[in-house]
């Protein structure tokens, strides 16, 4: 009988759920995704009911539960920050302190997830184990990876203590090299930036990354002299005098303020030269870093092949520079790199002490399904959804699908795409998509703003086709989770007049054949699509280059600023009737806008996502 360890990752943001079944990864997703509340952190109730329905498994068939990391050394380590910063902490202490001791507290979050177990009605809860943060990350980034070996890199904000990790993986077995602890770190410095240029701490870190191409990198000295000390080695200290994190609520304060040339921007304030610069001048450093921390980890293993998670491990302009550096033969990066992978990472990690394989090494693939592991919704389903409700809709054969779908594309139309198993992790991967023509100019700008409802300079991803990839970008290896950046090739490239734009002008100066997914530095993020990942998506870029010969598409995700990445039917079709999408292929059904009835709500619906 098949062996389940279910993981759990729980109450800080991005809570998730996963089982593996003989140390491979059957099922997993974020709690966001059914709630409707983006990064929920609260405990992952429905995620973890649709992982044991998708296994049609019950509590009492699950060997153990493994939570993604230690509460009790996190305590340690939340204690001994507030006390090392008094006086100044006084008002946090009697904030945070509660918060771990008092009945239910974080201390007792082992106890607090088996009752939440327990009241699910699911059967007898199993032992419940504590993993250790970076471990969890460390077991998502190696074992569900090609490689037999490989160097493992793990960087993020911080877990219990550690802040940056390095392991060595072989086989089924994961082995400490050296770590760099709180409160030095490289997620956090980011996470600092992010603050002062007006973005949301863990959630709009990837504006920052996305921003940074528009400016210059003119802070970056300063920041190498004021507030990081970096290593040859990739280490790094911080100089805390310019931190607020330790002492309060926020990132950043007075001291800040002054070496960066005033106070912090206000959130969806203008955005200014000093933003931009910012943005490039930590993105600067951020690679740096990273270069350094890869150097090491090679000279430290010997080993060829680097894996990557953590949270810093989602900064794709800083994983395209390991590539490009050749430190690597090859990098594999955990699609959920974030906490939410830690509940695969954890349930990994204690799969593996109990005897599980890793099969799918040498088989040229990862374990991951193109992280595919979310819930899926059969043509009956859908079909079921669609009458149920009155809604006018077409249904085809996939052939037919692709190409009706790949004609609208090619006539500017903008399409919600909701197709297999929803992914795990933050990206749309061409399950949960909005699609259109990237060689239209005005196509990045109608998706952001009339569609997603979100600010304009916000890059979009390049899906293509595995085997053309070459001939659009110069990239060394595929990037089935969009985790890569790299320039686009020399010959989509357009020859570009210094027009005296700066800042979001430089978005309307057109680059390549693509510019509906090329940044203003020529760089796209690149997401690699083969037929073995995700069929269905792969025959769409083929009837998409069949009409256009062009095997490339815009690909973003399927939601509005704020919300989750839609899951459900009900999801798709309310994100579909609230925007600009003009066609939604669901499974093998088509609808189109123009054949919906009017649509309303009570209230507005802007009013009641919060903005991210």
């Amino acid at each position: 009988m098949s062996e389940l360890v279910l993981g759990i990752s729980a109450y800080y943001h991005d809570s998730a759920a996963a089982i593996v079944r003989d140390g491979v990864p059957a099922a997993a997703a974020q709690e966001e995704r059914f709630s409707r509340k983006r990064h929920d952190s609260s405990f992952p109730a429905q995620a973890v009911g649709y992982c044991l329905d998708e296994l049609g498994a019950s509590l009492e068939d699950v060997s153990a539960v493994a939570y993604y990391e230690d509460p009790r050394l996190k305590f340690r380590r939340v204690l001994a920050t507030l006390v090392g910063a008094a006086p100044t902490s006084v008002s946090s202490f009697s904030d945070t302190v509660p918060r771990w001791l008092g009945k239910g507290g974080k201390l007792r979050t082992l106890e607090v997830v088996r009752r939440e177990l327990e009241s699910l009605d699911r059967g007898a809860v199993p032992a419940i184990v504590a993993r250790r943060h970076h471990e969890s990350h460390a077991a998502s980034a190696f074992f569900p990876s090609p490689y037999q070996s490989a160097a493992v890199l793990c960087v993020d904000g911080v877990g219990e203590w550690a802040t940056t990790t390095l392991w060595h993986g072989r086989g089924s077995e994961l082995t400490s090299l050296a770590e760099i602890r709180f409160p030095h770190s490289l997620g956090l410095l980011y996470s600092a930036f992010t603050y002062f240029c007006g973005f949301k701490v863990d959630s709009g870190e990837y504006k920052l990354m996305g921003l940074a191409p528009y400016g210059e990198p003119r802070y970056a000295d300063l920041i190498r002299e004021r507030l990081i000390d970096i290593k040859p080695d990739g280490s790094f200290h911080l100089d805390m005098r310019y931190f607020e994190y330790l002492r309060g609520h926020v990132m950043t304060g007075r001291a800040f303020e002054k070496l960066f040339d005033g106070p912090r921007r206000e959130a969806e304030g203008p955005l200014t030269e000093r933003e931009f610069d910012l943005a490039a001048s930590v993105q600067q450093v951020t690679e740096e870093v990273m270069l350094g921390l890869a150097r090491t980890a090679r000279e430290r293993t010997g080993e060829s092949t680097l894996c990557l998670a953590g949270g810093v491990a989602l900064n794709c302009v800083a994983n395209g520079k390991i590539v490009d550096s050749g430190i690597f033969d090859e990098l594999w990066i955990q699609p959920a790199a974030g906490d939410a992978g830690g509940a695969l990472g954890a349930a990994l990690a204690v799969a593996m002490e109990r005897g599980a394989g890793r099969d799918h090494v040498g088989t040229g693939q990862d374990a991951m399904s193109g992280a595919l592991l979310g819930p899926a919704f059969s043509d009956a389903q859908i079909a079921d959804y669609l009458r149920s409700r009155g809604i006018p809709h077409h249904r085809l054969d996939p052939a037919d699908l692709a190409g009706e779908v790949a004609a609208a594309l090619a006539d500017g139309k903008i399409i919600g795409w909701f197709q297999n198993r929803m992914e795990f992790g933050p990206r749309a991967l061409g399950a949960r998509s909005i699609l259109g023509d990237p060689r239209d100019p005005a196509m990045q700008s109608a998706i952001n703003l009339k569609t997603k409802f979100r600010e304009s300079f916000r890059p979009f991803a390049p899906a293509v086709l595995a085997q053309d990839a070459k001939d659009y970008f110069d990239l060394s290896q595929e990037s089935p989770y969009m985790l890569l950046v790299a320039q686009v090739a020399a010959a989509q490239q357009l020859p570009v007049t210094d027009s005296g734009a700066t800042g979001i002008d430089l978005l309307h100066v057109q680059r390549s054949t693509i510019p509906a997914v090329t940044h203003v530095d020529c760089s796209a993020r690149v997401q690699t699509v083969s037929a073995v990942g995700n069929p269905g998506y792969h025959e769409l870029l083929s009837a998409f280059k069949a009409r256009t010969g062009c095997p490339v598409l815009v690909n973003t995700s399927f939601n509005v600023r704020g919300e989750p990445i839609v899951n459900s039917p009900h999801d798709a079709y309310t994100c579909f009737m609230r925007t600009n999408i003009d066609m939604l292929a669901m499974g093998n059904f088509l609808l189109h806008k123009s054949e919906q009835p009017a649509w309303t709500e009570e209230g507005d619906w802007r009013t009641e996502i919060p903005l991210d």
